[in-house]
């Protein structure tokens, strides 16, 4: 048998290089790029193995850990999960750093491969540099907190090890049903190890993403409920993404005219302008989408999860006789809510159902079509308004902001955001031009997953215009990789919204009798709280001194002017703007929807017996679907 002497780490390297997925005739790589920071648990092993791979496995330089997987994970996500981008760290903080970001890729079921450095497995020396010691267990490491958020998990104890649970990690992240974060655990001493690898290990190996089929009886059951359903809703998620199942969505939707609510992961589905497209549902839906959802008598969920903001925290689907209809290719969430399962692959299952429907020729209701549309173009007339800015010389609003970037962008531009209160206002108002424009992280709602992202993104969309949308709170969060965006010299555009706070919890904490506590970054006032004046921090000088170029824009018109010259610009341009509040000028529409935050049950201030007494009313509403 023909073999490769190579460290484990040069074979590991080898080995994913070679690596490819396959759907549909079109064939990608699996692993791009492999993200790094060094230190003793991976310089040496996966360092070397880097600096040996050379071309064969690009390396990309990071400057935070948790800011590394993101960055993957934008990858991942505008590849359509067919690649991703493998993270090395070194062990310790290195390491526990890789677990939100883990988290969210596991969340959001997107590929991500781990390779964080592990103490010794031949224990040379217990404890060293960095080790937690665990005194009832001698095999445990911080590696260990990866376990609960990855889809697989393998600490490569010996070389030979590396084999089995390499192939493991490959069917994990190409399994479409499976996929999310894998972690391989590598202890330093075994990086560095060699072994004689069998030549078979590092032959090219091609991955095919399957597209299961619905089973028949599921799918006689699937057309009966359609066909018997009077006031039917799809709720489109993630997997239709996913799945590349938009234009198919689109042409179900044309052919039987139900009406399409989105999740924020399955936003951008169907343009904003298809006819049977309401926006999205839930909390931080739009009044049409939410409507609808109260009278139901048939939702068609298709590739969700359906989380609380989805479901307005199972308050939403109010209609007595409601039924639900999941089409996903986990069964763990096409049974959700009761429903009749439909486990298949988005644009297989909805092929299918089109071909069954359309030999019945059926269709909604014209009067139901009528009562939908007419109601999205009421909503559409608020949108306007509130992105409308009668006076140029005006500070903007948040609402505003983004539509000075609606009157801007094409299908080709992708806006990314994660927290804050943008996700609510995006997910109510952006008028989605294209599958991939909308980039809303809201499994895990990550605070700082912004700028990263969008190098993940321009990596996987080059030429395309990439905004990463943040407030003033984000950014602090994970400013670090604008140096990554200078140093690859990636034009992404991030647009800073200068609030002064926590928006989005200040509102929240005052709405649950909080009463915005820790919510504002204010110098302390006499009394002890949070109320002087803002504090004088200069976000834009901070993105400047770390190579960005910078716009300062104080008006509405110098906002416009700003946007479009950071559009055009090759290289990496920050926006910085301060935001008007709500509280002065009018904003979005308010939410349509609940959403579930417990509220004191006993409480001394009045703000908080107020908002218990609301929140009491709410929770009545509240019903489990069986």
């Amino acid at each position: 048998m023909s073999t490769r002497h190579l460290t484990t780490a040069q074979a590991l390297m080898a080995f994913l290089s070679r690596q490819h997925t396959e759907r549909d005739g079109r064939r990608r790589r699996l692993i791009g790029a492999t993200w790094g920071i060094f230190g003793h648990g991976n310089v040496a092993g996966i360092g070397q193995a880097l600096v040996e791979s050379g071309r064969a496995m690009p390396y990309l330089q990071g400057r935070n850990e948790q800011a590394m997987v993101h960055a993957a994970v934008g990858y991942a996500r505008q590849s359509g999960r067919l690649s991703t981008h493998a993270v090395t760290t070194s062990i310790g903080p290195g390491a526990t750093n890789l677990v939100t970001g883990a988290a969210l890729a596991t969340v959001n079921h997107l590929p991500v491969l781990l390779l964080p450095g592990d103490t010794f497995a031949t224990r040379p020396a217990d404890p060293v540099l960095q080790q937690l010691e665990v005194p009832a267990a001698g095999d445990v490491s911080v590696n260990d907190c990866l376990r609960p958020v990855s889809r697989y998990f393998d600490r490569i104890t010996r070389p030979e090890a590396l084999v089995p649970a390499a192939l493991q990690a490959m069917r994990t992240l190409t399994d479409p049903a499976e996929t999310g974060a894998v972690t391989l655990a590598l202890p330093q001493d075994v990086q560095a190890q060699a072994y004689d690898w069998p030549e078979e290990f590092f032959a090219e190996r091609v991955w095919y993403v399957r597209r299961p089929a619905p089973d028949p009886y599921e799918l006689d059951r699937a057309v009966r409920a359609v066909r018997t359903a009077r006031r039917p809703l799809i709720v489109a998620g993630g997997g239709v993404h996913h799945s590349a199942a938009e234009e198919t969505l689109a042409a179900f939707a044309a052919a039987t005219r139900i009406p399409v609510a989105s999740t924020q992961a399955g936003k951008g589905s169907l343009r904003h302008d298809h006819p049977a497209d309401v926006g999205g549902i839930g909390h931080t839906g739009t009044a049409t989408a939410d409507e609808l959802a109260r009278t139901a008598d048939l939702v068609i969920g298709i590739g969700t999860r359906y989380s609380d903001f989805t479901t307005a925290s199972a308050t939403l689907f109010s209609n007595p006789a409601v039924r639900f209809l999941n089409v996903n290719i986990t069964g763990f969430d096409a049974h959700k809510l009761g429903a009749l399962p439909l486990v298949a692959d988005a644009r297989a299952a909805l092929e299918a159902l089109t071909t069954a429907l359309a030999a019945r020729n059926h269709r909604v209701d014209p009067a139901y079509e009528t009562e939908y549309t007419d109601a999205k173009e009421r909503w559409e007339q608020r949108v306007t308004a509130a992105f409308t800015a009668e006076d140029p010389h005006a500070r903007p609003t948040q609402a505003q902001v983004l539509g000075l970037l609606d009157a801007l962008v094409t299908e080709d531009d992708i806006l990314i955001n994660a927290a804050g209160s943008l996700p609510g206002d995006l997910h109510k108002l952006w008028r989605a031009r294209s599958p991939r424009q909308y980039h809303v992280e809201y499994g895990y709602s990550c605070m700082g997953y912004e700028i990263p992202a969008a190098i993940g993104v321009q990596l996987a969309a080059p030429g395309r215009p990439v905004w990463a949308l943040v407030g003033d709170g984000t950014y602090l969060m994970n400013p670090t990789e604008i140096v990554t965006a200078v140093q690859q010299e990636l034009p992404v555009k991030l647009v800073v919204l200068q609030n002064h706070g926590y928006a989005s919890i200040g509102g929240l904490s005052e709405q649950v009798g909080a009463e915005r506590l820790g919510t504002a970054y204010r110098h302390r006032a006499a009394d002890g709280t949070f109320t002087g004046p803002p504090l004088p921090v200069d976000l834009a000088a901070n993105a400047g001194s770390l190579g960005m170029r910078v716009l300062r824009a104080e008006t509405v018109r110098d906002l416009r002017e700003a946007l479009a010259e950071a559009r055009a610009a090759d290289r990496p341009t920050c926006v910085y703007v301060e935001t008007e509040t709500a509280d002065t000028v009018s904003g979005p529409p308010p939410a349509q929807a609940w959403w579930d935050v417990p509220v004191a049950e006993t409480a001394a201030r009045p703000s908080a017996v107020k908002a218990r007494e609301e929140y009491d009313r709410h929770v009545a509403d509240r019903r489990h679907h069986l």
